[in-house]
């Protein structure tokens, strides 16, 4: 017997095939009278990126400080929505590999699904870039349904 859907995690990197995702999980949250745990990961910007003198360190704090504030007001505007449709819903800013940090969540969360959009990557972008939705789905100790952003 399946177990009942009480809490559905989705992840969100706040783009169009996210946008997708979160119809799907809305959906499946209110057949189910399930809460939403919509979670953002904020990746780290990474010392590679803002180079070694102190100057970069100050710019890798600044660039990592203002990716968080982003995301702070885009989930502020998401949690939003999310209440204009009446939907129970809970928000969790996370920072560290987006994959990671989704599949943690899901377990120490208990979600019974994880809902999350793809980009739909082929080819080198996808060997390059890897996806995050993939290594979720892999790793993850519940089902994932992953909505195609296109």
């Amino acid at each position: 017997m399946a177990r009942p859907i009480r809490r559905i995690l989705y992840a969100t990197d706040y783009s169009k095939a996210s946008a997708r995702a979160l119809d799907q999980a809305v959906s499946l949250a209110k057949q189910n009278h399930a809460e939403l745990l919509v979670v953002h990961v904020v990746e780290p910007v990474g010392q590679y990126a803002a180079g070694e003198d102190f100057s970069g360190a100050e710019l890798y704090v600044k660039i990592e400080e203002a990716a968080t504030q982003d995301a702070q007001r885009s989930m502020e505007k998401l949690m939003r929505k999310l209440k204009q449709a009446k939907v129970k819903a809970k928000s969790l800013l996370l920072k560290g590999l987006a994959y990671e940090q989704i599949v943690k969540a899901a377990k120490s969360r208990k979600a019974n699904m994880i809902v999350i959009g793809t980009h739909g990557r082929t080819g080198l972008s996808k060997l390059f870039m890897g996806s995050v939705a993939g290594r979720v789905a892999s790793l993850a100790s519940c089902p994932v349904v992953t909505v195609r952003g296109k």
